[in-house]
């Protein structure tokens, strides 16, 4: 099976969702190009503009058809090795093709009416009546982008068949970044629970049923131990410790009774004469 000469480019990027702001590029002519363009499958958009102004200066064919598809990416357009646009892959590996400039990751917008406009300058110039198409296919859908693909092929592939019947022509396909989709958080029904133990979904209040509440546990129908009373129980104990550490200092003093005696013995006679 022959594989398609722009989807076998586009899979030099590797993963297209690296990148969620580039676009796809391809510039192909019946016409070579007086430069070769580069391998890098990451470009910026003034560099695409710029290489393909260059080649389009010397308004090298008589016909150009300019392809503006919004909000597609190289993954896309090569889903499962396969191209999603059957009737462009399929002009893109014709044999009348002399030059190629494919890039699979544009970062920045890419116009379609600037293209046009420098043919239009560029074949002015050098006065040369030529015949521009501009095809704006429509957006892709959310819910189903491949078939959105498939309708869009359908309508692309009648220009194509028209152009790719004469020997002198210019394909330029581009796409625009997609518009990032909004974010809304959905954080569901609100759920409300009391610091109680053992908090079960089958819980009812006593003034409701009170069949159902005398057949609950005790200690699911009263609280007996509140996050306060734990805090005044881990306090008491605290306090009493460092109480029992104090009253087992002074107890373990060691006096004799007689240390507070009054000294009458003759040592303490001449002392005090």
């Amino acid at each position: 099976m022959r594989t398609n000469t722009l989807v076998s480019a586009l899979a030099l990027a590797g993963s297209s969702a690296a990148f969620s702001d580039t676009t796809p590029f391809a510039l192909l002519s019946t016409s070579t190009f007086a430069n070769d363009p580069t391998s890098n499958q990451l470009q910026s958009s003034s560099t695409v503009l710029k290489y393909t102004a260059e080649f389009v200066a010397s308004c090298p064919t008589d016909r150009y058809l300019i392809v503006t598809q919004p909000g597609i990416n190289a993954g896309e357009l090569r889903s499962n090795d396969a191209c999603a646009l059957p009737s462009l892959c399929n002009a893109a590996d014709a044999s009348s093709l002399q030059g190629r400039y494919i890039v699979s990751e544009v970062v920045g917008a890419v116009a379609g009416a600037g293209i046009s406009a420098m043919i239009e300058t560029a074949c002015s110039q050098k006065e040369k009546k030529v015949t521009i198409e501009e095809v704006n296919l429509s957006s892709l859908s959310q819910e189903d982008r491949v078939e959105s693909l498939a309708e869009n092929d359908a309508v692309l592939s009648s220009s194509l068949k028209r152009l790719t019947t004469t020997d002198s022509y210019t394909i330029v396909f581009l796409s625009t970044p997609g518009e990032p989709t909004s974010y809304k958080a959905d954080f569901g029904e609100a759920m409300h629970t009391d610091l109680k133990r053992g908090i079960k979904a089958s819980h009812v209040r006593r003034d409701s049923n009170n069949t159902d509440w005398d057949r609950l546990p005790v200690f699911e129908k009263y609280q007996f131990f509140t996050p306060g009373i734990w805090m005044a129980l881990v306090t008491a104990i605290i306090l009493l410790g460092i109480l029992y550490v104090g009253l087992s200092a002074l107890t373990s003093l060691e006096v004799s009774y007689g240390a507070f005696d009054k000294d009458m013995g003759p040592a303490a006679q001449k002392k005090q004469q």
